[in-house]
């Protein structure tokens, strides 16, 4: 279940560091114009053999794992190319929320601009979770506040900290352009009251286009 407020979900362990957004998302998959459709190559080396087979052993494609929607990963989760195609991808395989020590930088603007929630705690408390949930060998049941910023388990109880900008994105359900649009009135009087003052640099283009017809 998830809300703007809290994310209640099941976690899976992916104890590797530096997975990298070729990992998450091959550039095989990148072919499409459009978000859709990639869920398919979601971890596609990693959950496949050289012949295209399962791997059966790979935590998510595990029956016993089957619906989880957090992930508990290693350190520099994300790293590597911009691909936003990563985030759609992990978006539209069901997860809601990955649990990590850090991220690529790049990776956690994408993720957050489109509400894939990231939280990083010190790696003794992912440690902890990581223990947590591999002694269970099924899926973890978090809660993940993120108003009050913080991820519970049955035995692990940890803080975490995020940008107020982004924090109030999540909440308020915005991604970037709909956070700018929040502001649309005072960005419209600023735009009127510099018009005023500085009439000269106002519809410069449609000037121009004016000038140009004119010639």
């Amino acid at each position: 279940m998830s809300t703007h407020d809290r994310i209640i979900g099941r976690a899976a362990p992916l104890p590797i560091n530096n997975v990298d957004t070729d990992q998450i998302m091959p550039k095989q998959f990148l072919r499409g114009i459009d978000k859709t459709g990639l869920a398919p190559g979601v971890f596609y080396d990693l959950r496949h053999d050289d012949a295209g087979a399962i791997k059966p052993d790979f935590v998510l494609n595990r029956p016993s794992y089957a619906g989880a929607d957090i992930l508990i990963a290693g350190a520099n989760f994300g790293c590597g190319s911009s691909r936003e195609h990563a985030v759609w991808g992990l978006l539209q395989f069901g997860i809601r929320a990955i649990v990590a020590p850090s991220f690529g930088e790049i990776f956690y603007s994408n993720a957050m601009n489109n509400r894939l929630m990231l939280v990083m705690l010190a790696e003794r408390e992912i440690a902890a979770l990581l223990a947590e949930a591999q002694a269970a060998a099924a899926p973890l049941p978090i809660a993940i506040d993120v108003r009050a910023g913080t991820v519970t388990s049955s035995t692990v109880q940890a803080s975490f900290e995020l940008p107020p900008r982004l924090r109030a994105m999540y909440l308020e359900g915005h991604d970037m352009i709909g956070a700018t649009l929040a502001h649309a009135a005072a960005i419209e009087a600023f735009a009127r009251a510099r018009g005023e003052q500085r009439p000269w640099v106002s519809d410069v283009a449609g000037k121009t286009m004016t000038r140009l017809d004119g010639m």
